[in-house]
């Protein structure tokens, strides 16, 4: 398995089974110029961040409008609803979302070094599979909190039209864990790809970049979500 991304060539024999041999430009990192899977990435992540910047101003927009309304001396809508949040729960769900992103840049970083795969107790000597397949398991465990922690407040009677709090939160939260599952699906796909495949090859290690930078954006936005959704009433 070669190392060196900069210095990867074909083969002169083809692979057993294989049906063409693997252009350069697939193995090697095109020189004085960005990806364009990376730039095309980054540029949709600003998007998403323009689209869950709307959600947080609906959401201070919203809250500044009931407390407003609220009567003097009485509780606001968001003090009242906010109570019923398990923040323990979502402290720890957090925590593994959290620990993924580490995994995960773990595992971009193997694939940068063309480690593919190398278990060992050691995390910083993992491969890019061992990597990816660790976070993949702690996004699917965060999501399974998150729909727990709805059939828990759908249990206690709130759901996304009791209120104008409910609805934000359910929106929010639910857009994110939507955009967590879609990360747990990319993550399987990069996995799939390294096994369909013989040669680790520079377009697989973007592959695998990329889908780091998506996992690093959800996990930024989802402490802004913690943070003002838990903590701010």
């Amino acid at each position: 398995m070669a190392t060196n991304r900069e210095t990867l060539t074909a083969p002169e024999q083809l692979p057993t089974g294989a049906l063409h041999r693997l252009p350069s430009a697939r193995l090697n990192k095109p020189s004085g110029r960005p990806d364009t899977v990376a730039v095309g990435v980054i540029v949709w992540l600003a998007s998403e961040l323009m689209f869950f910047g709307a959600l947080f101003a609906a959401y201070f927009w919203t809250r500044s409008i009931t407390n407003e309304a609220a009567a003097p001396g009485q509780p606001t809508m968001w003090d009242t609803n906010s109570a019923h949040l398990d923040v323990t729960f979502a402290a720890i769900n957090t925590a593994i979302l959290v620990l993924s992103s580490v995994t995960c840049q773990l595992a971009a970083n193997a694939a940068e070094a063309g480690r593919v795969t190398n278990f060992s107790l050691n995390p910083l000597k993992w491969g890019m599979r061992e990597g990816f397949i660790i976070t993949a398991f702690l996004g699917s465990v965060f999501v399974a909190g998150q729909v727990w922690e709805y059939f828990t407040l759908f249990n206690e009677g709130f759901v996304i039209s009791t209120n104008q709090y409910w609805s934000l939160f359910f929106l929010a939260t639910g857009f994110h864990g939507l955009h967590v599952l879609g990360g747990v699906v990319a993550f399987w796909f990069v996995l799939a790809r390294s096994y369909m495949t013989r040669t680790h090859t520079h377009e697989q290690t973007v592959g695998a970049h990329v889908v780091s930078y998506y996992w690093h954006f959800v996990d930024v936005i989802w402490i802004l979500l913690f943070g003002v959704l838990y903590f701010l009433r």
